[in-house]
């Protein structure tokens, strides 16, 4: 990727809000968290890799970004982000 492209991404984040950002970071880091869990396959990998804890402090992360991002969400979607915290923390307690 060149500069340029480089420029226009950096650009098109920093013009995102607060909690358009928080949702990708907690999108992110749920990937993260379900591939250190050993439950997905990362990009580019033939084998899972299970890393608890970094599962861990993935899913930590996602809970203390939650707790900021509640306030601008709909009952719905903090509904559905509670469910991803006790799924991850499931998950994660069947595979530790």
């Amino acid at each position: 990727m060149n500069g340029e492209g480089e420029e226009e991404t950096s650009l098109s984040l920093t013009s995102l809000d607060i909690e358009q950002l928080l949702q990708i970071f907690i999108g992110i880091l749920a990937s993260k968290a379900w591939q250190y869990i050993g439950l997905q396959l990362a990009p580019g990998k033939k084998e899972t890799v299970k890393d608890l804890k970094r599962a861990s402090t993935a899913i930590d992360c996602i809970s203390l970004i939650s707790e900021k991002l509640k306030p601008y969400l709909s009952d719905e979607e903090a509904e559905s982000l509670r469910n991803l915290i006790t799924d991850l923390k499931i998950n994660y307690a069947k595979n530790a």
